[in-house]
């Protein structure tokens, strides 16, 4: 059930649930946990694009919409936004699937920027599609 008129936007990632020791000390979900989690699914994607290695080089426009709380079942979308030269521009958006009610809410967005990288950690052309 969907709370909202608002759709998930990209292709599942990652999917993961959010559990006790990943809170914070007010009991919600440690917003350093999930932007973890969207970088993860960012490079998973990033990585089947460019077709190896990536690197995080930027995160831009992190926005926190709502709390994640412990029980609540996250899924990341990604979506390619800009293919350059060396680097890919995604959008990552996280949304949970509530414990209890199962009520599906966005709950984080933000666009992040990865360079390829061959084995020894220098940057690399992506491939053209």
């Amino acid at each position: 059930m969907t709370t909202q008129t608002e759709q998930p936007v990209g292709e599942i990632a990652i999917r993961t649930l959010a559990m006790p020791a990943d809170t914070n000390p007010a009991g919600d979900i440690f917003g350093g946990w999930l932007m973890s989690q969207m970088d993860i699914a960012g490079g998973v994607a990033a990585s089947k694009r460019a077709r190896g290695r990536v690197a995080t080089v930027a995160v831009d426009g992190m926005a926190f919409h709502k709390p994640v709380r412990v029980g609540d079942e996250l899924t990341c979308y990604t979506s390619v936004e800009r293919v350059g030269r060396t680097s890919l521009t995604m959008k990552v958006e996280a949304w949970v699937l509530r414990r209890g009610t199962w009520e599906q809410e966005k709950v984080t967005e933000a666009t992040f920027t990865f360079v390829a990288i061959d084995e020894a950690g220098r940057k690399r052309e992506v491939p053209a599609e």
